[in-house]
């Protein structure tokens, strides 16, 4: 089929006809249709798409309309039977290759593809390296090569894989066939970094909005991070799925310890566990509602569960284009969700210790750098934080304020901290001048509020003239001092003990030549009974539950659904959400549809999945006795029932400042 017969096909809507039949979606979102078109006609094309954005459709259906197999990249091994099992479930004929098959079943595989008989086949980076597997696909007849997660291959990204360079081989082997890259995050210069090393140089590039309207973004100082936690769970998610994100394998263990002790069910996901243990611990936050899991930032790439309702940080992310990975897991749905992040001096003192510490050469060493001076800006920004990320990719900021961040709904105050810069810098500038001495954060606070501790005496620090002028401030807003300084690059860490000095720039607030403005330091949290607060500022809106956001009436029949639901995927051993996603029940208990007709009208109801749970839906529904505010009407004048179709880092520091 020529490019012009792809677009006529496209034009006679056999593409919105696949997404409605077989998705269950009556219109494509943003920017999916012309991507879809550009592929169906035969072209390449470069994709960024946020998480949760509806990336996967982009090629499955260009792979359904047309000839041939949808041939798909993924380097998520352990996800690719999950996936297939999704696609199976919404009638898709798809299946994968990877190591964690046997020869016998790698050549059922196999042999479905010669025939023609897949619409859809997953395969790892790795194995198209090998000359069996080339060979195989060159007897084939391939539809479209789906690269994902596509900045795997960019050398400067967060998750370079080097199995990714060598996939600039499908366009030189297959140049007929189109290609498609995708990923959820990359800046510019990734973008550009990808196109060069996949050999796209015809590509149309297509970038939806970053935005995530439903998501709300918060960062809380950091006082006791893991009762900090276990408050916020308690007190705004408490039953529900979400992920949270340690820097080091101890603090992942003590944390998923922790919660357990506090009855949140939690399991720890790091690469010092088994494979065993991770693959079991993913499985069941894969299947199960309501666990938690607490990783290292080796867990999560390509996790497609959509009701992920919170994601948090207990340490500062590396990168902007990390945290926008990383927090976009939740809410997939679309349904309200919370991305949710401690911070305080230690994460920036850690971060700056381990840019110094790295093997890397200098280059790399001021990329690192760069990466963090930019979630430092996000973290201390006293303006919408969803304008800051969307700014960061190139992205007209949030016009007006987004609203949904903390930002907005409690905006912070600021304050001159010009004279409380110079007494920090000059405490530095006293002991490296009269004492020959470099010392952290903790002592210089000390020393500007005047206590004379066992190390101020061991050294005389009640001598220096700076003593006791910090007695304007408190010891928590001193180390917010001295956090920002570190943030705006007035201040630096050097060597193993994390000891502060001065930079070029810290000269210029000395002589008075420039204001230092800073964030005012809110007050600390109230200590419950239960633990530290979770830091929620008054205004803020706390984000609903997919429960709460539902009217009380409505809410039995969400969770019968629910119920029937977990017994289906329990039956079938898939996760929950290949069933229905969340979104979809919530749809399905506010319209109640009494007959099959009604309920394929349903969002995320397609052809396949009618067919198979239409019954089963309707029966759970007429169950409950109607629709709530319906007199059911007299058993004589009832129509008679319808016929049915249907990477690990320095250990955590335990002194949280």
């Amino acid at each position: 089929m020529t490019g012009a017969d792809m677009t006529e096909t496209l034009g006679d809507g056999e593409a919105l006809a696949t997404l409605h039949r077989v998705f269950g979606y009556d219109a494509f979102r943003g920017e999916q249709e012309a991507i879809i078109e550009h592929v169906v006609a035969g072209g390449d094309a470069v994709v960024l798409m946020p998480t949760g954005g509806g990336k996967s459709l982009c090629y499955q259906i260009p792979a359904l309309v047309r000839p041939g197999t949808g041939v798909v990249v993924s380097p998520l091994i352990a996800l690719m039977q999950d996936q297939v099992d999704a696609l199976r479930a919404l009638g898709v004929r798809a299946g994968f290759m990877n190591s964690t098959q046997d020869f016998d079943e790698r050549r059922v595989v196999e042999a479905e593809f010669l025939a023609g008989e897949l619409d859809l086949l997953y395969l790892a980076p790795e194995r198209l390296r090998l000359d069996s597997t080339r060979d195989l696909l060159s007897r084939g007849k391939i539809s479209v090569f789906a690269i994902d997660e596509a900045h795997c291959v960019a050398q400067w990204g967060h998750d370079f894989r080097p199995d990714y360079l060598a996939l600039s081989l499908l366009g030189e082997r297959w140049p007929d066939v189109p290609r498609i890259a995708l990923t959820a995050t990359a800046t510019r210069a990734t973008h550009k970094e990808i196109t060069q090393r996949l050999g796209m140089p015809k590509a149309r590039h297509f970038e939806a909005s970053f935005d995530r309207p439903n998501i709300q973004y918060r960062i809380v100082p950091k006082a006791d991070p893991k009762k900090q936690l276990l408050s916020f769970l308690r007190e705004e998610h408490a039953g529900e799925a979400g992920i949270v994100y340690c820097l080091s394998r101890n603090s992942v263990e003590k944390t998923a310890e922790f919660l357990s002790r506090n009855g949140i069910e939690a399991v720890p996901y790091h690469a010092g566990l088994d494979a065993g243990t991770r693959a079991a611990h993913q499985s069941r936050f894969l299947r199960e509602e309501g666990l938690v899991v607490v990783a290292t930032i080796a867990f999560g790439m390509g996790i497609d569960k959509p009701d992920v309702r919170f994601v948090a940080h207990l340490d500062l992310p590396k990168s902007v284009e990390g945290y926008y990975q990383e927090t976009g897991r939740a809410g997939r749905d679309g349904l309200s969700s919370t991305a949710w992040m401690a911070y305080g001096l230690q994460d920036v003192v850690q971060q700056r210790k381990l840019i110094q510490g790295s093997e890397g050469d200098e280059a790399f060493r001021r990329r690192a750098a760069a990466h963090l001076d930019s979630m430092l800006a996000l973290c201390e920004t006293a303006h919408c934080r969803r304008s800051q990320l969307l700014a960061y990719f190139g992205q007209d900021p949030h016009t007006p304020a987004c609203g949904n961040c903390d930002t907005c709904l409690t905006p912070p105050e600021t304050w001159d901290g010009t004279v409380a810069a110079q007494k920090v810098l000059s405490t530095v500038v006293r002991l490296q001048r009269e004492r020959g001495q470099k010392f952290g954060a903790v002592q210089i606070v000390d020393i500007l509020l005047g206590r004379r501790t066992a190390r101020v005496i061991q050294f005389d620090h009640d001598q220096l003239s700076v003593f006791g002028i910090g007695e304007e401030l408190s010891e928590s807003e001193w180390r917010g001092v001295v956090r920002q300084l570190l943030a705006q690059g007035l201040l630096a860490v050097e060597g193993e003990y994390g000891t502060l000095v001065l930079t070029e720039a810290s000269g210029t607030v000395l002589r008075r030549e420039r204001e230092v403005p800073l964030r005012k330091e809110p007050p600390k949290p109230v200590t419950s009974r239960s633990g530290s607060g979770s830091g929620s500022g008054r205004g803020e809106r706390k984000p609903k539950s997919a429960v709460a956001e539902l009217p009380v009436e409505l809410v039995p029949a969400f969770e019968a659904l629910r119920s029937w639901r977990a017994e289906q995927a329990r039956e079938q051993g898939v996760p929950a959400y290949v069933i229905f996603h969340d979104a979809t029940l919530r749809e399905i208990a506010t319209a109640w549809p009494a007959s099959v007709a009604e309920l394929g009208t349903v969002s995320g109801v397609g052809e396949k999945k009618l067919a198979t749970y239409g019954e089963g839906v309707l029966g759970v529904l007429a169950g409950l006795g109607g629709a709530p505010g319906v007199t059911p009407a007299p058993a004589a004048a009832e129509a008679p029932d319808p016929d049915w179709p249907e990477m690990d880092a320095e250990p955590e520091p335990e002194d949280w400042i």
